[in-house]
């Protein structure tokens, strides 16, 4: 191995420790008042909250640990869900579903008893009791609003994936094929034809996609998602193929709108917003995942690897994310997109891990 290389791999090294103690230090300072629907303040920022960012860290560091053997990474995850199930779970919905990912991963490798009972009740009762629209797929309620009648791409991350996940570990396909449905009834609704591209919701009442908004984080969750979901669960050949073809297609549209940074803007295709770097964590992610795995040609390396820069160069001295928007609500315009403030999360660090730790296998 040549010195650049080594050199380079001891860099991104460097910065995945570094987000990861960025993560692990992320406090609520009390820039935003969201309570949740039985009157608990809501947390979306401390490492030590359960919703849905603290699950999309936790899933980095999960990937962390499985692809390089970091055992301290395994110790943060299983510190987290023991002081977690002492004090109690918060209410089921899509959003704290997202911490069931990691707690997934990390119950398959260890098989540790404490997991999965909590692991069995969650899914349990996601099949039997979670809200669904007239089309089956799961409507998006999460911890302060109910959202009925509709659909929005994030569900595929923060729930599809722990029931493919944990219905390949722990032998039980119907929860696999539950997760096959939610991607499959979600690209019907979700997915523009002409671009293939993703709209970020739509509605039952009125039948319509909000905005129409291209909104970058929202395409991300699905590139970086079904990666995800072909390595988490064995599907049949026929819905294997269609989702590579939707994601390959999407990747391929993406290619087009990246910046001279690297980075994607908060609207794919909309050249007044600003660029966003967790959504351009998650695309540089599937676009070298997408190459190493023979999806693609040579320039989604290439784009890859210019996102990846982009991502570095946000990474601050404390290893803190930058340039990433904030959560995201269903817009009914666009202007609402590019409103969206700026702020650390624990989602932009874990999607710039994703990044990174990708990076890492192409220099091995």
């Amino acid at each position: 191995m040549g010195t650049d290389t080594l050199s380079l791999r001891d860099d991104l090294q460097s910065k995945i420790s570094q987000i990861v103690k960025g993560l692990r230090n992320l406090r609520d300072e009390g820039q935003f008042n969201e309570p949740n629907l039985d009157g608990t303040a809501g947390d979306y920022v401390s490492f030590d909250s359960w919703e849905w960012p603290q699950g999309v860290g936790l899933y980095g560091i999960a990937q962390l640990w499985l692809q390089t053997g970091d055992e301290q990474a395994r110790e943060i995850l299983e510190n987290w869900y023991e002081k977690q199930l002492k004090q109690g779970l918060p209410p089921q919905n899509v959003n704290t579903t997202a911490p069931m990912l990691a707690l997934s991963l990390l119950w398959q490798q260890t098989r540790d008893p404490r997991w999965k009972p909590v692991l069995d009740d969650w899914a349990n009762r996601l099949i039997e009791e979670a809200p669904r629209t007239v089309s089956g797929g799961f409507q998006h309620d999460v911890s302060d609003k109910i959202n009925d009648g509709e659909l929005w791409d994030d569900t595929l991350f923060m729930l599809a994936l722990f029931l493919a996940s944990y219905g390949q570990g722990a032998e039980r396909p119907e929860l696999v094929d539950e997760a096959k449905f939610q991607f499959l009834v979600h690209t019907h609704y979700l997915c523009e034809p002409e671009t293939a591209l993703w709209f970020h919701g739509w509605s039952f009442d009125g039948n319509h996609n909000f905005a129409r908004a291209r909104w970058a984080r929202g395409n991300s969750w699905i590139s970086a998602g079904i990666l995800d979901l072909i390595d988490l669960a064995e599907l049949d050949p026929a819905t294997r193929r269609f989702l590579l073809w939707v994601v390959k297609a999407q990747l391929t549209s993406l290619l087009e709108y990246q910046c001279e940074s690297g980075a994607w803007r908060t609207l794919v295709d909309d050249p007044s917003s600003y660029e966003e770097i967790s959504a351009t964590s998650a695309i540089g992610y599937a676009l070298l995942k997408g190459y190493r795995l023979g999806l693609g040609p040579e320039n989604w390396k290439d784009a890859g690897n210019k996102a990846l820069q982009a991502v570095l160069r946000n990474i601050d001295h404390e290893g803190v994310v930058q340039q990433v928007s904030y959560g995201t609500r269903m817009g009914h315009d666009l202007q609402f997109y590019k409103d969206i403030p700026l702020h650390p999360t624990g989602y932009g660090q874990s999607m710039a891990l994703l990044c990174l730790v990708e990076a890492l296998n192409h220099i091995n």
